[in-house]
């Protein structure tokens, strides 16, 4: 499905096929010479045949196309190198072009099972869990060529000029696009309106619901009147939602401390025990 937003800014829906996301939501910016495309979706045929046909149907020389990754995740990375042609530039932050160029490593998901079991996931369990990964299934086949970018860069098209935002939290490299003119923010999953963008830890050497959380805040000083997140609907109350993500936040901590103060526990015993709505709708 395509859905024009803004004159020559249209929203393409590329399926997540047996996923609760059910899709992702690809920006397309078509220019006179160039065309911007934001995210990709997954290296998987049903995800190809959809994009070909959206830009088929707006009639986009991936020749003359640049993309835009707003973050790592195969969902929005996937299909990138299937797409990008020698005169296509790729833009990222450098901390997750980095990422989606090791996602094929088998050492990268060899520390993910790692850190899943000494925090208390069983072996096997952990393993299961990686084998279903989609960035393990569904990640680039092959090498894309990056340009990385970062907070201020400008791409610019006949009729927008987007800034690039930092805001890590989602991913170490997460970035959103501001318009400053049109009052428009590209959130990719920093800010989702029926969901809960997830907060993943792989390290014990950062904290990224602090600084998911201090991306939030950053946010909040911009002048936006339309959010273009990464999933499910397009919204306008961009603060009031950044404050019920807040909140969400600080009930799931004191829900946590809650469960920690008889004893010590794993995270994973500690998951176990707290409430979950995993409604797919």
């Amino acid at each position: 499905m395509i859905e024009e937003i803004r004159p020559r800014l249209y929203r393409l829906e590329i399926p997540i096929p047996k996923n609760p996301l059910k899709a992702l939501n690809c920006y397309i910016v078509k220019g006179s010479d160039r065309h911007l495309v934001i995210d990709t979706g997954l290296n998987r045929e049903e995800c190809l045949t959809a994009m070909r046909q959206g830009l088929q149907e707006l009639d986009i020389d991936l020749t003359v196309t640049d993309f835009f990754i707003t973050h790592m995740h195969a969902d929005h990375s996937g299909m990138l190198p299937a797409l990008q042609t020698p005169t296509s530039a790729a833009y990222a932050s450098s901390t997750d072009a980095q990422a989606i160029l090791t996602m094929a490593d088998p050492a990268l998901w060899h520390r993910m099972e790692e850190f899943a079991v000494r925090n208390g996931f069983p072996s096997a369990e952990a393993r299961a869990a990686i084998n279903l990964h989609p960035g393990f299934q569904y990640g680039p086949s092959r090498k894309a060529v990056f340009t990385t970018v970062s907070e201020g860069f400008v791409l610019a098209t006949d009729s927008y000029r987007f800034t690039v935002l930092e805001t890590p939290g989602h991913t170490r490299g997460h970035l959103c696009l501001y318009e400053a003119d049109q009052r428009i923010l590209i959130s990719g999953d920093h800010i989702l309106r029926d969901i809960t963008p997830n907060i993943s830890l792989w390290s014990d050497a950062h904290d990224p619901l602090g600084h998911y959380l201090a991306s939030l805040d950053k946010i909040r000083s911009y002048n936006i009147d339309l959010v273009l997140p990464s999933h499910r609907r397009l919204f306008t109350d961009c603060n009031a939602r950044i404050a019920e993500l807040e909140e969400h936040h600080r009930r799931r901590c004191a829900e946590a401390l809650d469960i920690l103060q008889d004893k010590p526990l794993t995270s994973y015993e500690v998951a176990a025990k707290m409430t979950w709505d995993l409604r797919g709708t």
